[in-house]
């Protein structure tokens, strides 16, 4: 049985009370009430969702989405676990010297994007739902919202996580003084590296 199967059974098994009524109504417009009626389980609903392609191991952003409106942050949790099993897989990351760049940069970001993550987030390409999941998770934390946020971005991207792409979206959201201190630092990186 594959990780992510395993991850759904779980949590179908850990829906109580109303909670797959809920996610049912929530789904209404995707899969249609008639359907939805004769679904007696989390895993008749997923099962759907795939056929639809509104699931799968690389598409879980409608799931978390839906158990984020649910109020269960922490199964939408579970998807992130199960992802970021995948992540350390070497052909999935980036080489050693990207990594570094990309250190530096996720330092930077986090001690000095603030409260405009949300936009920076958006233009790193990252789901609505992904975005509110991670304010949910983090509702007090604003350093930890944007750790999150990077950690998303960069188990998205995989081996194509690249700092200049952070630089860049940093400038389309007028961030450029963090942009400037993270090439700054790089050119320091550069600088002792060459010697």
């Amino acid at each position: 049985m594959s990780t992510f199967n395993s991850v759904l059974l779980n949590i179908s098994g850990e829906l109580v009370g109303d909670q797959l009524e809920k996610m049912k109504f929530l789904c209404i417009t995707e899969i249609g009430k008639n359907r939805l009626e004769k679904m007696t389980s989390g895993l008749q609903l997923f099962m759907v969702l795939m056929e639809r392609n509104k699931l799968g191991p690389d598409n879980t952003v409608f799931l978390v989405s839906l158990l984020t409106d649910i109020g269960r942050l922490d199964l939408a949790d579970k998807f992130t676990n199960c992802e970021s099993q995948y992540a350390g897989t070497p052909n999935y990351l980036p080489n050693d010297e990207e990594q570094a760049k990309l250190d530096i940069a996720t330092e930077m970001i986090t001690n000095n994007i603030g409260k405009k993550w949300r936009t920076y987030g958006r233009k790193l390409g990252l789901p609505e739902a992904k975005l509110d999941h991670i304010a949910q998770k983090h509702p007090n934390n604003l350093e930890e919202q944007v750790m999150e946020l990077l950690k998303e971005w960069r188990k998205k991207q995989k081996a194509e996580a690249k700092t200049d792409t952070l630089i860049k979206a940093l400038r389309s959201c007028d961030q450029n003084c963090t942009a400037d201190l993270i090439q700054t630092e790089l050119e320091k990186l550069n600088a002792n590296g060459g010697q």
